[in-house]
C-alpha cells in the first residue's frame, strides 16, 4: 500500500499536458488513503486550492461534503476510516474560459485498478461526480438520474452530485436529495464510522 501510494506520489505522465493548459502547471498528485478503510469517496480530481495545499477536499467543496457526510475535519481526514481516490490524483488546469478540465483518463488508466485491488471492498463508497459515476457504475445518463436512483445502490453505494457551489442551483432544483437521501447519507456513515474492525456495521 505504501508502495502504491509513493508510485502515485512520484507520477509525472501527465506533466506536458498540464504545461500546456492556462494554469501552466506541473503535476502534484494528491494522494489520501490507507489500508481497510471503512468509506471511501471517488470524486472527481483536485481543483487548484487544493493543487495548492495538498490535501483533498480542502475547499468549500470540501465543507459542504463533509456537511452531507454529517461529520468534521478531523474524521474526514483520518486515513485510516476514510480514503479519498478520485479518478485523477492531479489537478488537471483550467481550459480557456477558466473552467475545470476534465480529470485526465490517462490517470484512471494507471491507477484506479491497482488502487480498487489494494483497497478491496471497502463497506461504503461515495461516488461523486458524473466521472466517477460512470467509470464505476457504467451510466452514461444524466447526473440526476443517476442520484435520484440511488436507492438501487445503496446501503453500500451512493451517488452523490458534486458539492461544488456551481452546483447550488441544482440542489434547490432537486430538494429530494436533502430531504431522501442525505438523512440516510449520514446514517450510514455513522455507522460505519461507528463499526468494529472485524465490519460488523448493519444495514437497519
Amino acid at each position: 500500500m505504501t508502495d502504491l501510494a509513493d508510485r502515485i506520489a512520484a507520477c509525472r505522465a501527465c506533466a506536458e499536458d498540464f504545461a500546456a493548459t492556462r494554469t501552466a502547471h506541473a503535476p502534484r498528485p494528491v494522494v489520501w488513503f490507507s489500508p481497510a478503510p471503512r468509506i471511501r469517496i471517488i470524486g472527481q480530481a483536485p481543483g487548484k486550492r487544493v493543487h495548492e495545499s495538498g490535501r483533498p477536499f480542502d475547499d468549500a467543496s470540501g465543507e459542504r461534503l463533509r456537511d452531507w457526510m454529517g461529520i468534521g475535519r478531523d474524521v474526514f481526514y483520518d486515513r485510516t476510516r476514510i480514503a479519498i481516490t478520485p479518478m485523477a490524483f492531479c489537478f488537471p488546469g483550467y481550459d480557456r474560459r477558466g473552467s475545470d478540465l476534465p480529470p485526465p483518463r490517462r490517470c484512471a488508466a494507471l491507477w484506479a485498478d491497482a488502487v480498487d485491488a489494494a483497497l478491496g471492498p471497502v463497506p461504503l463508497t461515495l461516488l461523486v461526480g458524473a466521472h466517477a459515476q460512470r467509470h464505476h457504475l457504467g451510466t452514461r445518463g444524466a447526473l440526476t438520474e443517476t442520484v435520484r436512483a440511488w436507492r438501487r445502490h445503496a446501503p453500500a453505494v451512493f451517488p452523490l452530485p458534486h458539492p461544488s457551489w456551481r452546483n447550488t442551483a441544482w440542489l434547490r432544483k432537486n430538494p429530494w436529495f436533502e430531504t431522501e437521501l442525505l438523512p440516510v447519507l449520514r446514517r450510514r456513515v455513522a455507522e460505519e464510522l461507528a463499526a468494529d474492525q472485524k465490519g460488523q456495521a448493519r444495514w437497519r
